[in-house]
């Protein structure tokens, strides 16, 4: 009897989704529904199953704490392992790596059942029953995708052509909206979900066939890859070597092992806020609102604040997206050209594409309350036990003042408490350290000055959590 072992891709920014959802902190992070983010979602999904192995998780390193974190609060899986991609090469070689990592320990009978970690659904029962029905044509040697019957012509989804039973006569591109019509009309197409089943048998042999570079180089980054934990470290040289590629170009639009099974779970991707106030509970006037939100006269809108009230008066069918940085205002039928606004934020380097003003960290998280070009203040929140890296400043001073908690700091040569309304002073270029030794959460206000304050401007000496010891990307915090 076969094993299934449940593959989560969990990388990807989730661009639609901004301002709420960033580089740092994507859509599968995101609780967009309930309190519960996607990727917790996702996880509680597969456990639900009988039968099937600890989940592998795919991430980038970036997200690799908030990921490990999110999974053991969920308390419900232990012996999960989460594969980290050392850089972005689209959802082939994630697959491929997976593969890779799987075979490992798995025998080559075993079948993969490939989720995205941002998806939506809702109907349990129905999901269990396409699996089964999936991973039986996977193991007679199908590579299995999941068709969704649309429910609409929608234009931000690929499609697939069915063919007699299980077959399948093609896949296609996002369409425009009159193609996209004529497909639901037909009654033959569904759409594409992203979820797929398949043995690592199988898989391999086609891959072989045709993306064999990509096959090798994966393999290759797995065999001189590194375990750290729960955590298994792709080798980067070997993962650069691979084509960047999505499963659909890489392997399902070639291989005549394809096959389709078909879904009706209640499914949505959360692509767009359209998509996702279709999905949402309204109130009598058609409306999503989430947060300190007042509505007047207004219909058919999307409304949500995360740090502040809003008010809207005489809108309909509109989008109001509030966070602390940052404002979204636009038709509801625009919703997909957000990505167009995130593509020249990156395009000018702009913070808002990366991350919130709050920053979340393996040891906690921090909040950039103000910012001015030679001062910068910020909350910082330290969980117990937990300590920041052992770090150096070039260019900047800081002080902390506690507000909260006890601190024991590293300031040079000294190792000293600091308790509620203490403080102490960081001067430029001296190796320092913060750790919270208490039981309860450990909260400061750091106050940086100097004449360069970007987060790059960190020399890192020893660190609990594996980052390496060498000046930081603007991606770490202090």
């Amino acid at each position: 009897m076969y094993k299934i072992q449940p593959v989560i891709l969990a990388g990807g920014t989730g661009s639609r989704l901004w301002p709420l959802s960033r580089e740092l902190y994507p859509k599968q992070l995101l609780p967009l529904i309930d309190e519960t983010s996607l990727l917790q979602t996702t996880v509680l999904r597969v456990c639900q199953l009988a039968d099937v192995l600890a989940p592998v998780v795919v991430v980038g390193e970036e997200h690799r704490f908030i990921t490990r974190s999110q999974i053991d609060d969920l308390a419900v899986v232990t012996n999960y392992s989460i594969l980290l991609e050392p850089l972005g090469r689209n959802t082939a070689p994630a697959v491929c790596g997976a593969v890779e990592f799987c075979a490992l320990t798995d025998d080559e009978d075993t079948i993969l059942l490939v989720l995205p970690a941002d998806h939506l659904i809702l109907r349990q029962d129905e999901f269990a029953r396409a699996v089964q029905k999936a991973a039986e044509l996977a193991a007679g040697g199908a590579i299995v995708t999941f068709g969704i019957e649309p429910q609409s012509p929608e234009t931000g989804y690929g499609y697939i052509e069915r063919g007699e039973g299980s077959s399948v006569l093609s896949f296609k591109e996002k369409p425009d909206l009159a193609t996209a019509m004529a497909y639901v009309e037909s009654g033959n197409y569904f759409w594409n979900s992203g979820m797929f089943a398949f043995s690592i048998k199988t898989f391999r042999e086609e891959m072989e066939i045709h993306a064999p570079e990509m096959l090798s180089a994966m393999a290759e980054s797995v065999r001189h890859g590194s375990l750290d934990g729960k955590f298994y470290r792709l080798d980067r040289t070997a993962m650069a070597l691979s084509p960047s590629d999505s499963i659909d170009y890489a392997l399902m639009e070639k291989t005549d092992k394809a096959a389709v099974v078909a879904a009706n779970l209640d499914w949505s991707d959360i692509g767009s806020w359209k998509a996702l106030w279709d999905i949402s509970t309204k109130d009598g006037q058609g409306n999503v609102s989430t947060g300190d939100v007042i509505l007047e006269d207004t219909k058919n809108c999307l409304v949500r604040s995360e740090s502040k009230l809003v008010a809207t008066v005489g809108l309909e069918d509109t989008l109001v997206i509030e966070t602390a940085d940052a404002v979204l205002v636009a038709p509801l039928s625009r919703s997909q050209d957000v990505k167009k606004i995130v593509t020249r934020l990156k395009k000018k380097q702009r913070d808002e594409f990366r991350f919130h003003r709050t920053v979340f960290r393996p040891w906690g998280s921090y909040t950039v309350l103000e910012q001015q070009p030679r001062y910068q203040i910020k909350r910082i929140t330290v969980y117990p036990g937990e300590k920041l890296s052992l770090q150096m400043h070039h260019h900047r001073h800081e002080h902390w003042v506690i507000v909260t908690g006890t601190a024991r700091i590293t300031n040079g040569e000294e190792v000293f408490l600091l308790h509620e309304n203490q403080s102490t002073y960081i001067p430029a270029g001296v190796q320092h350290r913060l750790d919270n030794p208490g039981v309860i959460a450990l909260e400061l206000i750091e106050v940086q000055n100097g004449s360069y304050l970007g987060e790059d401007d960190i020399v890192r000496f020893d660190d609990d959590y594996g980052r390496e010891a060498v000046q930081e990307q603007v991606t770490e915090a202090s």
